[in-house]
């Protein structure tokens, strides 16, 4: 999972150091900040919505992966 995360931007420092903490979490750490995230899914009429029910300090790690996760890869 970190080493998917970009590292790029005007933040490069920042991200490069979150890359590296992510990198050496202890799996306990990992599961509780990125695994087992309370959310509530709730399907309506054509979409599927993904509510987050609590905050965590790794939360915009997640969000930025998820973009990182929609885009297609490129060969």
């Amino acid at each position: 999972m970190a080493l998917a995360l970009p590292e790029g931007g005007h933040d490069a420092e920042e991200r490069r150091a979150e890359k590296y903490k992510l990198l050496r979490m202890e799996f306990t750490t990992f599961r509780r900040a990125f695994m087992a995230v309370p959310a509530q899914i709730i399907s309506t009429g054509r979409r599927i919505v993904f509510r987050l029910l609590s905050w965590n300090p790794w939360q915009h790690v997640f969000f930025r992966l998820i973009d990182q996760l929609r885009t297609p890869l490129r060969c």
